[in-house]
């Protein structure tokens, strides 16, 4: 169980290049991002590898860590290391986790997504993985419901060590599953569609946290 307050880990929107960096600069330069998720489109490895290397310290340099992720089959143990980020997020597959953790050793993090049961997790979390998350969008854009995403990160959170993620639909929801004792809470599209920009929207996320830390 997280001794300590929820961080925010920020999901960007699918990227074909490198031309999202003002607003993930704009995201990142609020200082209250723990760890970005670069999801990328399906390129060469090069145009993977140049993207990151574009996109990557502009979170770094804030003291965010950057995952990626990429639709569709690609090197990323390679793209990652050659890139400078800092780990790989790839769906639930044990023996993929297993394959990259042996490649990667202890030198990037590995996450894991697309999780469907319990039983999937804790294969995940003995496959390798640094962390899990919970509640993100389906490939069809649907997602599940915030109960079964609180339930499920609760009872992780409780009995586990690795670290768990819960992603965040709206900024209403920030609370409710910081609550869960998450060592993350997840933004995506409530971040970067938000009217007063990304950087407002983080301030307020992060102002969320702050007030339930404040009240434990």
């Amino acid at each position: 169980m997280a001794d300590t307050a929820a961080r925010l880990y920020l999901i960007t929107p699918v990227l074909e290049d490198a031309s999202f960096a003002p607003r993930l600069a704009e995201a990142c330069g609020t200082g209250t991002i723990a760890a970005v998720l670069l999801r990328l489109a399906f390129a060469d490895e090069r145009g993977l590898t140049n993207q990151v290397k574009a996109l990557a310290p502009l979170a770094q340099e804030h003291g965010a860590a950057v995952l990626v992720s990429v639709e569709g089959k690609a090197d990323l143990a390679n793209v990652a290391t050659r890139g400078g980020a800092d780990g790989v997020h790839v769906p639930g597959d044990p023996a993929r986790v297993r394959d990259l953790r042996d490649r990667l050793k202890s030198e990037r993090a590995i996450g894991v997504g697309a999780i469907r049961t319990k039983d999937d997790a804790m294969m995940l979390g003995e496959a390798g993985a640094d962390y899990l998350l919970f509640g993100e969008p389906r490939p069809d854009g649907s997602l599940p419901s915030l109960e079964s995403v609180v339930e499920r990160a609760s009872w992780w959170a409780e009995i586990f060590e690795t670290p768990c993620v819960a992603y965040a639909p709206s900024l209403d929801t920030v609370e409710a599953l910081a609550a869960t004792n998450a060592e993350f809470v997840a933004l995506g599209d409530a971040v970067w569609s938000h009217p007063d920009g990304p950087a407002a929207a983080l301030k307020a996320a992060a102002e969320i946290l702050e007030r339930q830390e404040a009240s434990r």
